[in-house]
């Protein structure tokens, strides 16, 4: 089984954290989200994965070194030029075999059962299943009880349900979208959906699902990430004993927390200083940083 990442975005909500760093390279629990996709993909059977890239494309090349830590094949794809999630999936068509692949967006961790997913999908005999849920704010999917995509809308409304991320794709819908532009691949949905093609979704409940595409639900994943614990600390954190942990944190490697300091209800990436008295408060500091001023509710 085959998949694809989508990670070539150049992460503008997410802005700072991705000033710096590609946005699949961000860290959620200490770990860079795109690891949690590749884990989840190689848990369901996917052993061959093709990542397309353009903002700090060179840094995801190097983390990723073609899978070998992962214990599977994974092939970057540059785009010089962003050729948005239609686009993209066309410039990997020489990657496919003749079997449905999956695409997941290389912003969200979830834990939706995508084995379930692909069976559901090669009985139906669909072009394309998209992955749906129940996502208020997203909710812009219509689909009639035979599960037929009728509409995707560009707002939510009742009665509706969102696209997780996360499409199943037969090698022939490749040749309806258009090679070497910019495209969106719901748009390229919607005319296979006027045309009578079989788009359908598969719903699934019960499952975990978070994007990271803003800073308050970067700050959400990381908390979840602890799973019910309060702290998640890099064994090289350097503590003085007055410094105090509340609420939640989530501290990196060779980070530092100087006398009297405070971390509260935030993220901290590697090899952060944060000075003597200074109160970090719902934020976020990014690598190599030096806090000298008190945050709250920033992204530094």
């Amino acid at each position: 089984m085959k998949a694809m990442i989508l990670a070539a975005g150049l992460g503008t909500r997410l802005r700072p954290l991705t000033l710096q760093v590609p946005k699949p390279l961000v860290p959620v629990g200490n770990r860079p989200v795109i690891d949690w996709t590749i884990g989840h993909l190689k848990r369901h059977g996917v052993f061959d994965v093709i990542v397309n890239a353009h903002h700090c494309h060179q840094q995801l090349a190097e983390y990723l070194d073609r899978g070998i830590q992962f214990g599977m094949d994974i092939e970057v794809r540059v785009e010089p030029d962003i050729l948005g999630t239609g686009g993209g999936i066309k410039n990997t068509e020489d990657f496919w075999d003749p079997h449905p692949f999956f695409v997941i967006n290389g912003d969200i961790i979830t834990d939706i059962n995508l084995t379930d997913a692909l069976k559901v999908h090669c009985r139906s005999q669909n072009i394309a299943t998209l992955i749906l849920h129940d996502y208020h704010c997203y909710n812009q999917i219509e689909i009639d009880n035979d599960l037929n995509i009728l509409d995707i809308g560009d707002k939510a409304h009742p009665g509706r349900l969102a696209f997780s991320g996360i499409h199943i794709i037969e090698p022939e819908l490749l040749s309806c979208i258009p090679k070497g532009v910019f495209s969106n691949i719901m748009d390229c949905y919607r005319q296979l959906i006027k045309a009578g093609m079989p788009v359908r979704g598969y719903i699934s409940r019960g499952h975990h699902w978070r994007d990271i595409g803003t800073i308050k639900s970067y700050l959400d994943a990381n908390k979840e990430a602890l799973n019910q614990e309060r702290f998640l600390l890099d064994p090289g954190l350097r503590m003085h004993s007055s410094a105090r942990l509340s609420d939640w944190a989530v501290i990196g490697e060779n980070a530092r927390l100087e006398e009297g300091s405070e971390v509260r209800g935030s993220v901290l990436w590697k090899d952060v200083r944060v000075k003597k008295g200074i109160k970090i408060i719902d934020s976020v500091v990014t690598s190599y940083r030096q806090v000298e001023k008190d945050l709250i509710g920033e992204a530094y």
